[in-house]
């Protein structure tokens, strides 16, 4: 029978810690991984392996290319089917910068699916930081955690894949002032995944995961994105048109979307690419906008049933006659947005009913400032 493994991710180790030791002690026999990577840019990666009494073992890990990541889940797929047989339970306490998406689905692989089944993934919050720490726009090499040298990522950016690729949610410290105003944060950051405390952590020992599925709760063109909300601290306000976007309005525009609110995501259609989905993510004012592969009414009806009933219902979701599921889906997240403002403002992007009427032929000569980033990316 396969050993169940849970992920605990999380930038704040002194939430992290905690839920990985109430793991550990209520589960007699489990064995907990952590893969240290705060000497990474000297080239040194601490394994350090252990249960709920004592350190097992500590082991300095070679770095193979160059490359963190490969080496961390080179290393730690071998080490957890190791340890596969003796422990009841499998604990990866993953590094501060470390986004679980990458180490999940390097654990759901065909070579580990007798011995282990992923059961959880758990990202651990300090209560009183993480909604100050979703704001901020620092470099992990200000805050002293990349996962590699070079490590270009923010830290707001890495914290919200964490929050959004998780299974469950664990808050740990602050006081219960800061408990409720993270829950408060979160329940509009992941409105569907249950929040949890360091002393009511969830089971973890049932069925695999499907990390498929986890991927479909964060893809693009399957988000499971907020709805429009108000609670007394933040505001989540959602934006759905279906005429496109003309893209040189809405690159003027940008700077203001991403300051405007703390987070925003979703799916978006530009006038000059009429085929394509594109994905808008932003975090703390850092945005990024990439290509999310063809809309589904661009793809010929006989390659429906090569994409994943979530992305058809997703589709059929938005599915109009004359645009099929192109669609603007954007949505902010932050304290107290002017809604109003951030409509009329999205609005303004939109091509006019004469430019719209015109078609995407006539739209495909438009000047399109997003092609130096989205071209740039498709070469790399």
């Amino acid at each position: 029978m396969s050993t169940p493994v849970v992920l605990v991710a999380g930038l704040h180790a002194q939430a992290r810690t905690p839920a990985v030791e109430a793991l550990l002690a209520g589960h007699p026999g489990a064995v907990a991984i952590h893969h240290d990577l705060r000497s990474v840019t000297r080239g040194r990666v601490e394994r350090v392996v252990r249960d709920a009494v004592q350190v097992l073992d500590l082991t300095e890990v070679r770095l193979a290319h160059g490359c963190v990541t490969c080496t961390v889940r080179e290393d730690l797929l071998p080490e957890l089917l190791r340890r596969a047989a003796t422990a009841p339970l499998l604990v990866v306490e993953l590094w501060d910068s470390v986004e679980p998406r990458s180490v999940a689905e390097a654990i759901d692989c065909a070579e580990a699916h007798d011995a282990l089944r992923l059961t959880a993934v758990l990202t651990a919050l300090d209560a009183a930081h993480m909604p100050i720490d979703i704001t901020r726009g620092d470099r992990l090499a200000e805050t002293g955690q990349m996962a590699a040298g070079g490590d270009e990522r923010h830290l707001a950016e890495v914290l919200a894949r964490q929050i959004e690729y998780a299974t469950g949610l664990v808050l740990h410290g602050g006081d219960e002032e800061d408990a409720d105003l993270a829950r408060a944060v979160l329940g509009h950051l992941a409105p569907v995944t249950p929040v949890f405390g360091v002393d009511t952590l969830p089971e973890v020992t049932g069925a695999a995961l499907c990390t498929g599925t986890l991927a479909e709760r964060v893809d693009p063109a399957t988000a499971q994105l907020p709805c429009d909300t108000q609670t007394d601290e933040v505001t989540t306000v959602v934006w759905h048109r279906l005429r496109p976007l003309h893209p040189a309005r809405l690159f003027e525009a940008v700077d203001e979307l991403a300051t405007v609110s703390v987070r925003s995501r979703g799916r978006f259609w530009l006038a000059t690419r009429h085929e394509c989905m594109l994905a808008w993510d932003a975090v703390a004012g850092i945005v990024s906008v990439e290509d999310a592969g063809p809309w589904l009414a661009a793809l010929p009806e006989a390659a429906w049933d090569m994409v994943s009933p979530a992305r058809r219902m997703a589709a059929a979701l938005d599915w109009d006659e004359i645009t099929g599921d192109r669609v603007q889906h954007l949505v902010f997240t932050g304290p107290d947005l002017d809604r109003e403002r951030i409509h009329a403002l999205l609005d303004s992007c939109l091509l006019t009913p004469e430019e719209a009427v015109a078609g995407h032929t006539a739209w495909a000569g438009y000047d399109d400032p997003f092609a130096h980033i989205l071209d740039l990316k498709e070469i790399a």
